[in-house]
């Protein structure tokens, strides 16, 4: 695997993770629950890394992206239809629902600090993502919002070491399990902002592209390190959100709304902490509004067999209909965080789904020869899914 191959995947997930669907749903968690849901935030890390682990040996192992593996796997036609369907639907409709989430949050940051109404900011979002995938220059959009979005992240983790947090208080939060009617909605946007399913499919295709077939475990043993680090920082980067609305909202008793969304950072930064909250939030927004349909493109595009390039028609039709679909959703009228929470609610419970085709393919030996699962990355993997698809139900009963 080169390492401008492995450095493409990793900043362009990063730029996935690092949305507005977790700085808000983290901030929400953490003014309405304190840090009794830091719990949830760590099972969805250890569960990204367990099941990006898998996605990118598809792409290093198969050399082909998890909807074209699924494609290998799967032989009988009405199974193949069904897979087909799932998928398209699955990732179309997530998607639609996720780049809503991530539009508005991008207008959220430019509305907060000027005078200009959301819609007129969405529209304009709206422009500059789809100018951004129909050049297909992914180098060009990673480097054009990724200081912005580290630095953001920067700020909150300095943020939050102001804030004193209480070590005992973080330890009881990460331990504590505890799941009920109130926070049942709040777990659930937690996995879907952390464990995000398009990313699965965008990791899996990027590392596809042009890898060495020779050395296979130093190349996964390599990723693997990445994909720790890279998804412990966001982990660590969304406690810090967590911990820092836990001080000034949820201590103070404050509630959260789109007005003072920023003001967990004005103890760090003072009156410039509303102007750089919309900065960043704008930078995750916008970043993530570019990622989102090209991710939700890999994945349809491959489960109909069509060309999985970014500079391919067919490619970036597909990018362009995820992208109008958010557009549609975010410009009607859904008050900004509830379709921010939505997006990512709507995450988790595709989730399992997913996961379940990743893991028909990871344990293909046709496909990963020798780099099939383990029994206790199956184990692991299956927890997983069993834990989401429960909280979901439990979810869907209480409806």
């Amino acid at each position: 695997m080169s390492s401008s191959r492995s450095r493409y995947s990793g900043l362009l997930v990063t730029a996935a993770f690092i949305g507005p669907g977790t700085v808000t749903t983290a901030t929400l968690a953490g003014a309405q629950f304190g840090y009794g849901l830091l719990w949830a935030l760590v099972f969805s890390i250890v569960a990204t890394i367990i099941i990006q682990d898998m996605a990118s040996r598809v792409g290093i192992v198969a050399q082909m992206g998890l909807s074209e593996a699924l494609h290998k796997t799967i032989s009988q036609p009405l199974l193949k239809l069904f897979m087909i369907l799932l998928v398209v639907s699955a990732i179309g409709i997530g998607n639609a629902a996720y780049e809503a989430g991530n539009i508005t949050g991008a207008a959220l940051g430019l509305a907060s600090v000027t005078t200009v109404e959301l819609p007129i900011w969405i529209s304009l979002i709206a422009i500059i993502a789809g100018i951004a995938i129909l050049s297909g220059n992914l180098w060009f959009i990673e480097r054009l919002l990724m200081t912005l979005v580290l630095l953001m992240s920067i700020v909150f983790i300095i943020a939050f070491s102001f804030s004193q947090p209480q070590l005992g208080l973080l330890v009881k939060g990460m331990t504590n399990i505890r799941i009920n009617a109130d926070n049942i909605t709040m777990v659930i946007a937690l996995i879907g902002t952390t464990i995000v399913p398009y990313n699965i499919f965008m990791q899996s295709s990027l590392l596809a592209k042009g890898g060495s077939q020779h050395h296979l475990l130093p190349q996964i043993k390599e990723q693997r390190l990445k994909n720790v680090f890279s998804f412990s920082l966001g982990g660590l980067i969304t406690i810090a959100i967590i911990g820092t609305a836990a001080s000034t909202f949820f201590v103070q008793g404050l509630s959260v709304d789109t007005s003072n969304l920023a003001l967990q950072l004005q103890p760090l930064l003072g009156d410039y902490a509303t102007l750089f909250f919309a900065a960043g939030l704008f930078a995750a927004g916008l970043t993530s509004a570019i990622t989102a349909p090209i991710a939700g493109a890999y994945a349809v595009c491959g489960a109909l067999q069509s060309h999985t390039t970014p500079q391919d028609n067919s490619f970036k039709v597909v990018a362009s209909i995820i992208l109008i679909s958010g557009i549609v959703v975010a410009l009607s009228g859904i008050k900004p965080i509830a379709a921010i929470i939505f997006a990512q609610a709507t995450n988790a419970l595709l989730l399992p789904i997913i996961a379940i085709f990743l893991l028909i393919v990871v344990n293909n030996k046709r496909i990963m020869r020798q780099h099939t699962n383990s029994m206790i990355s199956n184990m692991l993997s299956m927890l997983i899914v069993t834990l989401v698809l429960g909280l979901g139900s439990y979810k869907l009963w209480m409806l």
